[in-house]
């Protein structure tokens, strides 16, 4: 074992060399703790003074933040954050270490006297220096966290929001058909979930004003303000890489399925197709929207506010529908066509009366007729994609269903019918 005079002269040693070689073998070892116990073993057998097992010490400590940043490689931006941390935290606290190397052997020698560690017990007295080394370090650091964080969000700045990657899609379950189809299916739920929301936003509505219980009419004739939105990108980032994504699995795997698990699968993607089609047709309506819905003129800008409580409506019955599961009723769809049908301005005769009693102008009657239709066409495709995505799992039963629903010529005939 090291002597008393060993002891004393260590604290002139130079440390450095041996830090370096205790991040070395940590770093080789992936382990601070072999690294601690081939220290402590070294140490008491005298093959090293007690100041250099200090140095490795230290060495140990700074080495253990390589496992941090190989698992940081892969991982988001949070994760490299608390990586970069890590290091800071250790190496910092490893070079105010060396600095004060002397000082802190004092503090060693003068705690282990009070604690009754004898003079020349290494092993415990390096123990007691690895508790001042982390409380030193996080003495040194608290004081510095909020400086930390704020440089840490500089160097690591969030990134634009990541694409929406599929949850469900894995070329896994492509053996078995109904595992496939069920696959399919959920994404084709998140591809939904993702829309409905951007669709709400694209309304300048909240999606928790959707899932609420509130009057929408009465919602959308309260002051507005507009939401700052970008649907372009917005609908790029959830929707149609989804989308994408969707589409590309399913012509991937759908040819080698039996047919009736074929023929789930098309109606599951012509759902995904409608969703997406919604969201196309509210682009080409939201320009005019979010300017007639702060505009002076009360007339159009109710026809508009109406438009979106309508609009909103139909996504509250699907979000209704969607929460269901297989105990969805979708009878409910064909009070969501008929109400589709009686609120086409067209024919209804209110774009003609707001004409020809002066209360729009002739570039607003043209917009609100263009939008109407945009409208009419995002109900449809909502509608239908609620009918193939919410509607009963079975080919049979589905196609039962939809033998039931009201065609066309009977929503006219519900429609003209007077009251």
């Amino acid at each position: 074992m090291v002597s008393g005079s060993a002891r004393t002269s260590s604290r002139s040693q130079p440390v450095s060399p041996y830090t370096g070689i205790g991040i070395f073998a940590t770093v080789v070892m992936q382990s601070s703790h072999a690294t601690l116990v081939i220290t402590i073993t070294a140490l008491a057998a005298g093959q090293i003074t007690y100041g250099n097992a200090l140095a490795l010490a230290i060495g140990a400590n700074v080495g253990t933040c390589i496992t941090a940043i190989l698992g940081a490689i892969s991982a988001n931006v949070d994760g490299k954050r608390l990586a970069a941390a890590h290091l800071i935290f250790n190496v910092t606290t490893g070079v105010v270490a060396i600095i004060f190397m002397n000082y802190i052997l004092v503090a060693v020698d003068w705690i282990s006297g009070h604690v009754g560690i004898a003079g020349d017990d290494w092993t415990l007295k390096l123990a007691v220096f690895h508790t001042l080394f982390n409380t030193l370090g996080i003495t040194i650091m608290i004081p510095l966290i909020n400086q930390l964080v704020k440089v840490l969000y500089k160097i690591f700045p969030q990134p634009q929001a990541d694409l929406v990657a599929p949850l469900y899609l894995n070329d896994a379950v492509a053996e078995f058909p109904d595992t496939l189809v069920e696959t399919v299916r959920k994404e084709v739920l998140h591809l939904y979930d993702n829309a409905s929301g951007v669709l709400a936003h694209a309304l300048n509505l909240h999606p928790h004003d959707i899932r609420s219980d509130v009057d929408l009419f009465e919602l959308t004739q309260r002051p507005e303000k507009l939401m700052e939105f970008d649907l372009d990108d917005i609908y790029g980032r959830r929707v149609k890489v989804l989308y994408n994504a969707i589409v590309e699995f399913t012509s991937r795997n759908q040819g080698q399925l039996p047919q009736e698990h074929m023929e789930r699968v098309y109606v599951l993607r012509e759902a995904a197709r409608d969703i997406v089609e919604a969201i196309k047709d509210v682009k080409h309506m939201r320009k005019n929207l979010i300017t007639y819905i702060v505009s002076d003129n009360a007339s159009i800008k109710a026809e508009y506010n109406k438009i979106r409580a309508q609009l909103g409506e139909i996504l509250r019955e699907l979000t209704t529908l969607r929460d269901a599961g297989e105990e969805a009723d979708m009878v409910a769809l064909d009070g969501l066509r008929l109400q589709m049908e009686e609120n086409d301005v067209t024919l209804n005769g209110d774009l003609d009366r707001l004409i020809r009693e002066g209360k729009i102008t002739a570039p607003m009657a043209t917009s609100l007729m263009n939008d109407s239709s945009y409208s009419y066409d995002v109900a449809r495709n909502l509608i239908a994609a609620g009918s193939g995505l919410f509607g009963p799992h079975d080919m049979g039963m589905h196609k039962a269903a939809r033998d039931i629903d009201l065609d066309e010529d009977e929503l006219e005939v519900l429609v003209r019918k007077p009251a």
